[in-house]
């Protein structure tokens, strides 16, 4: 493989390439693994992550925030889908974040939302209102929906159908789950993001607010924690892409690596994402934690792996298995043009390790080498 001005040149032969690029510095990872990098594209690593890991004030949160997001790069992600979502202590823009990435080695994209958070007294909040807390009606109101969709990246969680658990014990959070809309605001709401040419993305889970997700015509479903047969029928028939959380992030239990099979063999296209920071879900089988310790990127690859093994058994190519990790998450962003898979043309991001991510090697140490548009930014000797 020759990079050259941080992207992809040329992919062949070492006979052929040596001939054509006789000057070229080389780099000899034949002992090795050498797969795209990650994407994780459902986090929340610099809204809520700085401020429940550490004790930041608005004057060290972004501080906080890049030592997180260096946490990712070491973990093998190169790209990142970030949720804004309004927080009550962070009373920071959509460009506050922007700025705060801007010279990192990491490409992240924004998801503009509203949240609803499950307290005994729902709590709501938009991106636009930051940290000023808004009412139930006002989370349909046009013209603050289509302030929240202008913004807005790619289909991130733009609206929370159920109010969020988010990162609370059950017991601060028991209206976790409950319904935020009907049918008729999210159809107005797809509407309006349809009209400005965006598509939308929801926090659902529960059969009852799959279905509504599905009838309003929602284009991604993140979590679609309980999905039934019939609706995975459904949102196959009408396209809908799904990122699914096997550690947790809603009211229910979190997807299974048998779920992630059905979703598979129906052709939705499937990301694996992480929702951090999280508190596991708890009791979980296929997952290897003991406690409801927060959890961050660098276990991408631990909690995808049940899913990814399984499908190997079943007998999927490694390459379709891995882009639940890197392509699929990447089309999800609308960047699959840049980045995702090694093709020529595409950006230099790519990984040197002990093994196929996920499907082979879960621990971030047997990820030798991180690049980044041809740059090598983690070195692990």
């Amino acid at each position: 493989m020759v990079i050259e001005n941080g992207k992809i040149a040329e992919i062949g032969s070492w006979d052929s390439l040596k001939e054509k690029f006789p000057d070229s510095v080389l780099i000899d990872c034949s002992n090795y693994v050498i797969t795209p990098s990650l994407v994780d594209c459902h986090t929340h690593l610099l809204e809520f992550a700085p401020t429940s890991l550490y004790p930041v004030t608005p004057e060290t949160h972004f501080l906080a925030g890049k030592a997180i997001l260096f946490q990712a790069l070491s973990a093998g992600i190169t790209a990142l889908g970030e949720q804004i979502c309004g927080h009550p202590l962070c009373d920071f823009s959509k460009e506050d974040y922007q700025k705060a990435v801007q010279d990192l080695p990491l490409d992240v994209s924004f998801a503009t939302t509203s949240i609803s958070i499950g307290f005994e007294n729902l709590a709501h909040f938009t991106s636009i209102s930051q940290s000023r807390a808004v009412t139930q009606y006002d989370l349909s109101d046009p013209v603050l929906v289509q302030m929240i969709a202008l913004e807005s990246d790619y289909p991130g969680e733009n609206i929370f159908i159920n109010a969020t658990p988010a990162n609370f014990t059950e017991k601060e959070v028991p209206r976790a789950g409950e319904i935020i809309y009907t049918l008729e605001e999210l159809k107005n709401i797809v509407k309006i993001y349809n009209r400005l040419g965006k598509r939308i993305g929801a926090h659902v889970a529960g059969e009852q607010g799959i279905n509504l997700a599905l009838e309003a015509g929602i284009d991604v479903l993140h979590h679609a924690h309980g999905i039934t047969d019939e609706q995975i029928e459904k949102a196959a028939k009408q396209g809908a892409k799904i990122v699914a959380t096997p550690m947790g992030g809603t009211h229910l239990r979190p997807n299974s690596p048998e779920e992630i099979l059905k979703l598979m063999q129906k052709d939705i296209p499937v990301s694996i994402s992480t929702d951090s920071y999280l508190p596991p879900y708890p009791g979980t089988p296929w997952l290897p934690f003991h406690d409801q310790t927060l959890q961050g990127p660098d276990v991408l690859m631990l909690i995808a792996q049940p899913a990814m093994q399984l499908l190997k058994k079943h007998h999927y190519d490694e390459n379709m298995i891995l882009a639940l990790l890197t392509d699929n998450p990447a089309r999800l962003l609308g960047k699959d043009d840049r980045f995702g898979r090694l093709e020529v043309g595409l950006e230099a991001n790519f990984l040197v390790s002990e093994g196929i991510p996920g499907l082979e090697i879960t621990e971030i140490d047997q990820i030798k080498n991180v690049f980044y548009k041809g740059v090598k930014v983690i070195d692990r000797k």
